[in-house]
C-alpha cells in the first residue's frame, strides 16, 4: 500500500529526470575505441527544422519537437548511431509488456516507436544515414561485426 495519495505520488515521479543510459552508452565506446573506431561525438543535438514542412504528431495528439539527441554522432560521415533499449522500444525479441497500467504503457510505448520513425525519416530527408542497434545486441558479437562494416575507420 502506497502512504502516498495518487496526486501526490504523480507529482514526486513527475520530478524524476533521466540521464541517459551510461552504462550501455559506456559499453558502446569500449567497443568503439576497441575497433579503433573514431571521429564519433556523444551529446551533438541535431535540428531538422528546416527539413520539415509540417510538425508530426503521434497517435495520441503529441507533437514531436524537430530535434533529435543520438546516441552516438559521427559528423564528418553525417551518421547518426542509436542504441535503443529493449524495454522502451519494445525490442521484438526481449520486451516484456508491464503487468499494471496497461493502457498507459501501450501508449506510450507506440508514441516512443512514432517518435523514432519520425525521426528517421527526417535525418534521413536531411542526408543522415541512420543506425538503430538494439541494446540486446551490445551482448554478442554482434554490434562490433556490424560497426566495423558500416563505420570506416
Amino acid at each position: 500500500m502506497d502512504r502516498l495519495s495518487k496526486t501526490e505520488r504523480s507529482l514526486l515521479m513527475s520530478r524524476i529526470r533521466g540521464n541517459g543510459n551510461k552504462t550501455t552508452e559506456a559499453d558502446v565506446i569500449k567497443l568503439f575505441r576497441k575497433s579503433g573506431i573514431k571521429g564519433w561525438r556523444r551529446k551533438q543535438i541535431i535540428s531538422f527544422s528546416e527539413g520539415l514542412a509540417n510538425p508530426c504528431q503521434a497517435s495520441d495528439g503529441t507533437i514531436f519537437k524537430p530535434t533529435v539527441h543520438p546516441d552516438f554522432v559521427f559528423p564528418k560521415l553525417k551518421i547518426v548511431l542509436f542504441i535503443d533499449g529493449c524495454f522502451w522500444h519494445g525490442c521484438p525479441k526481449c520486451y516484456r509488456k508491464p503487468k499494471s497500467r496497461g493502457l498507459f504503457w501501450d501508449a506510450k510505448f507506440r508514441r516512443n516507436r512514432e517518435r523514432d520513425r519520425f525521426q528517421t525519416v527526417a535525418l534521413r530527408r536531411n542526408g543522415w544515414r541512420v543506425i538503430r542497434i538494439w541494446e540486446c545486441a551490445l551482448k554478442a558479437e554482434i554490434f562490433e561485426r556490424l560497426v566495423k562494416q558500416i563505420i570506416p575507420k
